[in-house]
Parts: structure tokens; sequence; C-alpha cells
């Protein structure tokens, strides 16, 4: 398999891969049409800021199976198109989450203590002691825009040096800002007029381009504004003219709407601007851990294993993995079988869990079960995309769980309906790993799932199991096992027989001419 690597990640990554067996290929340069050629038979992407993943490169790329982000930002990645080709993104948010938090504490003291001002007049020859009153961050007021990983790591910080924290964010609860000592407000215009600092850490979005302009400025009357975040997140020509116009007294900037910065940008004009070049992921160690972490969610999604850090698809904790991983198959073919058996027209899914099963995490086996039932229709489909494709066209998904289970010591059931009709079927895992279908219908079956499988409603009456068996052995089709199931007697019965080979149609037809023969449903699983 290839990983190709479109921006400079640590050697460390680089060795992660070619370790785990795939070939390594880095193309710094690539972008427009000598992107969408490198890209064409990868299998996995890694990038970092500097490459633009949009709906192209998810066409040009018909085997790429992950897209990884070495660092936190994913908006040069296009996700709805990632998962509409059924492409995992994942990024590595805890890697350089530290190094971020730090380099924004940095920038805080730099403006307010004048320091970067104050070393170069110095190189300069001048002793300009008297020309900088600093101010102290102790018993001054924090405004905190979005309290994500990095947020949380600089109120953590700053918290213990006396400071006041105020936090708008409109996706945490009250309890969850209290935990870092906080004040949660309902708007940016309350937490920036509480505030004597402002640090933002929030991604670049259609809703936070530009949302810090000239009005919001206006309220950090003599305040200070820090951005290592996102570039675009602040009107840059505003924050020149408010820093050097007032109200403000200052600013530090590590991201820019452009980068590298145009020479002509008037943040650069402003001497009580502080400015750096992107540097807030730039330690040795945050360059290992990003670079380390995505490969290893790389290797993950190429070994089929949980990808921790999925942004568009159901993720599961790695040690909880081992005890989920075989329901995995189970449910895909149980969604497979429930599919083939009940036809096209599929209005809704319904996937219950009972037993153990029922308290893991099982989004991922959901998933898998949605794979499953889509996959008979010919669709494109995979455990990312599987969840979009049913909103897409217009299909219910429920999950539900009981941890009571009369029979089995978990079950999972994948209910189809089209409308107008229902099917079911429901499995379970023999001896730990060993998959079986139990019940189909509510008929109690013990099917092995595999290969070629004919599923056949008849009337309970002698002689059918016969006329079955030798017909399919007159026409070459040897039936590795089977298992009978039935209402009451002299009702209906159902059987399912596992066959070495598919049946063909005109056997069908032969064995639908008796009229004790009600109906047949061929079955293909994987491997076949």
């Amino acid at each position: 398999m290839k990983v190709l690597v479109t921006d400079p990640i640590d050697d460390a990554g680089l060795d992660r891969l070619r370790e785990a067996g795939y070939e390594v290929e880095t193309n710094y340069e690539a972008e427009g049409e000598e992107l969408l050629t490198a890209v064409a038979d990868a299998n996995a992407l890694i990038v970092r800021s500097g490459t633009d993943v949009n709906e192209a490169v998810f066409e040009a790329a018909e085997d790429l199976v992950i897209v990884g982000r070495a660092g936190i930002g994913v908006d040069n990645i296009d996700i709805e198109a990632a998962t509409d080709h059924g492409v995992i993104v994942a990024n590595a948010p805890e890697g350089n989450v530290r190094a971020a938090a730090e380099h924004t504490v940095a920038m805080a003291f730099a403006a307010a203590r004048w320091i970067p001002q104050a070393h170069t007049r110095l190189t300069d020859g001048e002793w300009a002691k008297s020309d900088y009153l600093g101010y102290e961050v102790n018993n001054k007021t924090l405004g905190i825009v979005g309290l994500g990983r990095v947020g949380q790591e600089v109120a953590k910080r700053l918290d213990s040096l006396g400071m006041e924290l105020v936090v708008f964010d409109p996706y945490i609860s009250e309890e969850r800002a209290a935990q870092f000592g906080a004040e949660l407000v309902d708007d940016l215009e309350d937490c920036l007029e509480a505030a004597d600092f402002v640090t933002i850490h929030t991604p670049l979005l259609p809703e936070t381009e530009n949302m810090i302009a000239e009005e919001e400025l206006a309220l950090l009357e003599d305040g200070f504004l820090i951005n290592c975040a996102r570039g675009g997140i602040v009107d840059e020509a505003a924050l020149a003219d408010a820093v050097e116009n007032g109200p403000m007294a200052g600013a530090a900037l590590d991201v820019f709407a452009e980068e590298p910065v145009s020479e002509d940008s008037p943040l650069l004009d402003v001497d009580e601007i502080v400015v750096t070049p992107h540097l807030g992921a730039s330690t040795e160690a945050a360059q290992e851990n990003v670079a380390v972490d995505t490969a290893d969610q790389v290797v993950a999604a190429l070994n089929d294993q949980p990808v921790l850090n999925a942004l568009n698809a159901p993720s599961v904790d790695e040690t909880a993995f081992p005890r989920i991983e075989p329901y995995l198959g189970l449910s895909e073919t149980a969604g497979k079988i429930a599919a083939q058996l009940l036809g096209e027209r599929i209005s809704s899914v319904e996937v219950h869990y009972e037993g153990d099963i029922a308290e893991e995490d099982v989004d991922l086996v959901t998933a898998s079960a949605l794979k499953g039932v889509f996959e008979p229709l010919e669709w494109q489909v995979n455990a990312v995309n599987a969840p979009r494709l049913a909103e897409e066209r217009g299909i219910e998904v429920t999950e539900s769980k009981t941890r009571q289970t009369e029979d089995f010591q978990s079950l999972v059931t994948v209910k189809v309906e089209d409308g107008d009709e229902s099917l079911t079927v429901s499995g379970t895992l023999f001896a730990g790993d060993d998959p079986r279908i139990v019940r189909i219908d509510g008929y109690r079956v013990d099917a092995i799932p595999y290969g070629h499988m004919l599923v056949a409603r008849n009337q309970d009456k002698p002689g059918v199991i016969g006329l079955i068996g030798s017909v399919l052995g007159e026409n070459d089709v040897n039936i590795a096992g089977m298992f009978n199931a039935r209402e009451t007697i002299g009702g209906e019965a159902l059987t399912v027989y596992n066959l070495d080979v598919d049946v063909p149609d005109e056997v069908l037809e032969e064995l639908l001419a008796d009229d004790r023969i009600i109906e047949l449903k061929t079955i293909t699983l994987d491997g076949q």
C-alpha cells in the first residue's frame, strides 16, 4: 500500500509507516494536476495545512482510505467530500496541544511586557527602559473564545497565574467551564467587554470568519488580543487600526489570513503588535508527536482497526476495541443477509443489542451493520459513509439496547423494513469469536454465515427437504450444511442451507414449481 505525504512531517512518522511495510512517497511541491496524479494510486494521504484536499482530490483517489492531518486544524480538508467518498479524515489533536498552549501564553506575556520591542531597541543600541511600562496578568480577566483542547490548557496555565477566566463557547456547558474555574457567557460581546486579554481557540469556519472585526475590537478598551489558532478569524486591517489608533493596547498574532503574511500587511507597521510566523506547534516534541500520532492512525485505518481521532467516522477507544471487534463482522453479515432476504426497497434499519454487547460503545458496530445492509444494493459503501448514505436516501436508522437476553450472552439483531414488510436477522458469537446466525424472522436457526446460502420457506410436510436436496444434487449444487426450523407441526418451516456454489435461476424455478415451497432466497457473502 502507498502512503503519500504532501507536507513535511517529522522523520519519526515516516519511519513508523515504513516499519509497518508501506511504500512512503513524499512530494512536498504537489498541487493542482500534479497532486491529482500523485494521489491517484495512494491508499493514504498525510498533510498539514499546506495541501488543499478538495473534492477533486477524492475524485482522483479511488483507493484512498484515510487522510491524516498532522496537527489539529482541518479547514484545508473537505470533510463532506471525504465522507461522500467513504474516506476517513483524522487529525492529531493531542500532539501539539501543549506546544500551542505554551506559545499562546508566551505571546500574551510578549505583548503585555513589550518584550520583542524592547529587545529590538536594545540590540540597536538603545537603553529604552523608561519607554516600556508593562501590564501584569495577575488580577486581570482573560477572555477565552473557544474552550477546546488548547483553550483548556491555556486556561489551566493562566488561571494559576491569578487571572479571572471568562469563556465564550456555544458548544460547552456551564459545568464544563466551571471545571476550569471559568465563567461561561452566552455572547461573544459579553466575553470581550469583560476581558483585559482575549485569546482565540476556534477553528476557521464560515461562521467564525472575521468573527472579530471593528465592532468587536472596539469592546477591548486598553486590552490585548492573542490569536494562535487560525488566521481569518480576526479582521486584520481592523485590528491594526484598533491597536494603532485605539482603543486597544496591543495584540499578538501567530496566524494570518494569508500565509506567508504579505509584506504590505498593516499588522507589520504597528509597533504594539507582536507577530510570529505560525510557530505554535514548532517544538521538537510537538513535531514528533503529531507525526507519530498521524502515522499510527494511518496504520490503523489500513489494517481495519479503529481510528481514534476520526472526524467523520465512528471511532472507539482502543482498550474497548478487542471486545467489539468480533461483532463488526457479525453485524455486517447480519445486515447483508437481511437486505438480501427482504429485497431492494429498504425504508428503515434498526440495530438492536442484547446482553454484554449492550454495555459497549456500538457506534462502529451499527455502522458496520449499515454497510452490510447497503452492500447488496450495490452502493459504494463503507463504515465511513454508510450513515450518510442512509440520511441522503431517507432511510431511518435506529439503535436500541437491552442488557437482558434469554438465550445468549450477547445478541445483535438487524431489522430492515420496506414500508410494508419487515425482516429480522439475529446473530451471536459462540466461543467468543465464532459467528452464528441464530434467528431469521423469529425462526430459531443455527447457521454458519459464509459463502453461498439458500433460505427456503415451505410447508412443514414430509418430503420437502428431500425434494430440495435431490434437485440441488441433480444440478451439482452440494449442500455443506443445513438447519431446519418450524413454527408448528404442519405449519410453515424455514430451512437454511450452506452451499458450495450459488443456485442457478433455473434450479430455483424448478423448486418453486412445487406448491409446498413458498419462497426461496439466495444469499452470497464475502469470499465466494
